[in-house]
């Protein structure tokens, strides 16, 4: 039996056509609106602080003093949370060394808290020290890490954060290992945060993407300094107050 529709009836099915597609349209657009403030949510709600917590348990028993884990775990948290917030902003940020200057040993006329390792080299007198193209070649980044741990001695500094932007680093590329150095993040960019000081050694890479037309850092993932250090040790191995090295 051939059935045959009706002007109509055809009218009836347009508009419950254009009215599921209005209703999906609508849905996604909510969608997206609530994806957009999730991710500004992300983008400026960071607190680095309890990725980091069982950091300063470690750092206590390294170094044996309460205070001094604060001191360093703040450290590392600031150094952190202001690389995030950067990138954010910029989608990108600059090389640099911050150190964790001794109150009353440094001349801070002399030392800076910060060092960027990309620019050309200028005098230790200068607010901004900085040191030419760490990662362009082996002898670039053998010339900064022995400035560096020269720096750190001359400046009397108890500890120092290494941030570097994977995209800048042409060596070493530690992302290039295999077997147990395999990398784990694919082609992911992001940048690296390396914590050096005399007790003890942490590294973390904080992958970064693009999402709703923002940049957007990812929890940051631990890595294992010994395999994927992106500069040597800068302070002398010490043994911790608990006879922990």
């Amino acid at each position: 039996m051939k059935i045959c529709c009706t002007p109509s009836s055809l009218a009836v099915q347009s508009a419950e056509c254009r009215s599921i597609k209005k209703d999906q349209e609508a849905h996604t657009i909510a969608r997206e609106r609530n994806r957009a403030v999730q991710v500004d949510n992300m983008q400026s709600s960071i607190d680095m602080g309890k990725y980091l917590d069982p950091l300063q348990t470690e750092l206590r028993g390294k170094l044996g003093s309460e205070e001094e884990s604060q001191i360093n775990c703040a450290f590392i948290v600031d150094t952190m949370e202001s690389t995030i917030k950067a990138w954010h902003e910029n989608g990108k940020v600059d090389p640099r060394v911050y150190f964790l200057l001794d109150k009353q040993k440094t001349c801070t006329a002399k030392y800076a808290p910060v060092v960027n390792i990309d620019k050309s080299q200028e005098s230790h007198t200068c607010f901004s020290t900085l040191v030419h193209q760490a990662f362009e070649s082996p002898q670039t980044h053998s010339d900064c890490f022995t400035f560096l741990r020269q720096y750190a001695v001359d400046s009397f500094s108890k500890a120092a954060c290494l941030v570097a932007p994977k995209s800048i680093i042409s060596y070493p590329q530690v992302w290039k290992g295999q077997g147990t150095r395999k990398w784990k993040y694919g082609q992911s960019d992001g940048f690296f945060v390396q914590f050096e000081s005399p007790v003890l050694r942490k590294q973390w890479f904080v992958p970064s993407s693009s999402e709703m037309g923002r940049t957007l850092c990812t929890d940051p993932e631990l890595l294992d300094v010994s395999v994927h250090e992106v500069l040597p040790r800068i302070f002398i191995e010490a043994i911790s107050p608990l006879g922990q090295t």
